[in-house]
């Protein structure tokens, strides 16, 4: 690790590159992808790629490679993302997940053909940065030019600006949009994106989400002007989690006519973006992409990216905003089945409640609290006790307040 690099701003796997990242490795990479047989690396320096809190599901470095090649002197700034190798929670959670397979056919397969898709209708969005390496084995890596170079980089310590969220959300409803005309017109083609936040092999049995409605239900004693809403929540306890699943897995397994259904990002938050000062977005870590109902990436969004005041009635206006551009592309791309509703969306939104509940009661406090950089996302995840402090921080508690008599203006207590 370089002298100037502050070890206690970075996660600890990845403060030293491990012994096979290195000049031949990076030299490899680029002959291949230049096509240069003849190129030498002449320095690399490997740093960090990113701040505690912006990620949790891979290991990254950032790397800047100086080579020769017949043509002269080049510099070349990368990133490589590769999986854990250190023992431990991280690498006990993703080592037998799909994460990287998922991700190597998102950047290969799903998001060419959505901008050529975008690109035919006229329409010159990209949707993501090209990956210049991958491999499953024998290691899973995955690199990428570095955006930052680019003038990119990732919100930490503001909020997002509403031009910001409409450029999100307007880049989202054209890649929903392509989708859902691939899933009507060549079903096969998106059919390998099945593998989603559930399907990571010890999720569903990992405190940081089985100890969430617990210690919401604690919480709820200590914040008097809520304490009503704790019989809701008694009743749906033993088996919100399962809803919550057969929420996220219904296009696989319980396909409803009337759902709206897409390739969804699948982990929607503001970490997972970088931005340019005028506002241009560009979406990152496509590792649970999948086929889902279109509410996860919208659901999600309200609690994981949007900021206090969007938040409080349940994104209503930026998720309008974000229909009205869906429907414009899939007409501009001739999506030729029956356009959704904007009624439409928001009678799924609501079918799709108990996924608010589990946003609500387990991640919205997690973020609060990453968001705010008050606790370190590690520890959230892997220590029940500073989970705990989590939900008592202040901002989770006056989003509590706002929030649950919201869901009872929506109707979110009827018939659970």
């Amino acid at each position: 690790m370089p002298d100037n690099v502050d070890a206690e701003q970075f996660n600890p796997d990845e403060l030293v590159a491990p012994e096979w990242l290195n000049a031949k490795f990076i030299g490899d990479v680029l002959s291949a992808y230049e096509n240069s047989p003849e190129l030498n690396v002449t320095d690399l320096k490997i740093t960090p790629a990113s701040a505690q809190g912006d990620h949790y599901a891979s290991v990254m470095f950032r790397t800047t490679a100086e080579y020769t090649t017949s043509k002269g002197k080049f510099v070349k700034p990368l990133i490589i993302k590769t999986m854990p190798e250190q023992e431990g929670h991280k690498k006990d959670m993703l080592s037998e997940s799909h994460l990287f397979s998922t991700e190597i056919g998102a950047y290969t397969k799903a998001l060419p053909e959505f901008e050529r898709i975008l690109r035919e209708a006229g329409d010159n969005t990209q949707l993501y940065v090209p990956c210049i390496y991958h491999s499953l084995a024998p290691r899973q890596v995955m690199i990428f030019e570095d955006l930052v170079p680019q003038g990119y980089s990732v919100i930490r310590n503001r909020p997002v600006k509403e031009v910001e969220l409409k450029n999100v959300f307007t880049k989202l409803a054209k890649w929903h949009a392509v989708s859902m005309k691939l899933m009507n017109e060549q079903p096969e083609f998106l059919k390998e994106f099945q593998y989603g936040l559930i399907e990571m092999p010890t999720l569903m049995s990992d405190p940081m989400v089985t100890s969430g409605m617990d210690t919401f239900l604690k919480t709820l004693d200590k914040i008097p002007e809520v304490t009503k809403y704790k019989p809701y929540f008694e009743k749906i306890k033993v088996d919100y989690l399962q809803r919550m699943a057969d929420v996220m897995q219904e296009f696989r397994k319980n396909y409803q006519s009337d759902g709206y259904y897409v390739m969804c990002h699948g982990d929607f938050h503001l970490r997972n973006m970088m931005f340019k000062e005028n506002g241009d977005v560009m979406f990152v870590d496509f590792q649970i992409c999948n086929l889902c109902p279109i509410t996860i990436d919208l659901s999600y969004s309200i609690y994981m990216l949007m900021e206090p005041e969007q938040r409080w009635d349940l994104g209503k206006d930026i998720i309008n905003y974000y229909f009205s551009v869906l429907v414009e592309t899939l007409k501009k791309i001739g999506y030729k089945a029956e356009m959704p509703t904007k009624a439409g969306l928001w009678k799924q939104i609501h079918r799709h409640k108990y996924y608010d509940f589990f946003l609500m009661t387990t991640f919205l406090p997690m973020i609060l609290a990453i968001k705010a950089n008050t606790l370190k996302m590690s520890e959230i995840i892997q220590d029940t006790a500073t989970r705990e402090k989590a939900f008592l921080l202040d901002s989770y508690v006056e989003e509590v307040k706002k929030l649950l008599p919201k869901y009872e203006e929506m109707g979110y207590f009827k018939d659970l």
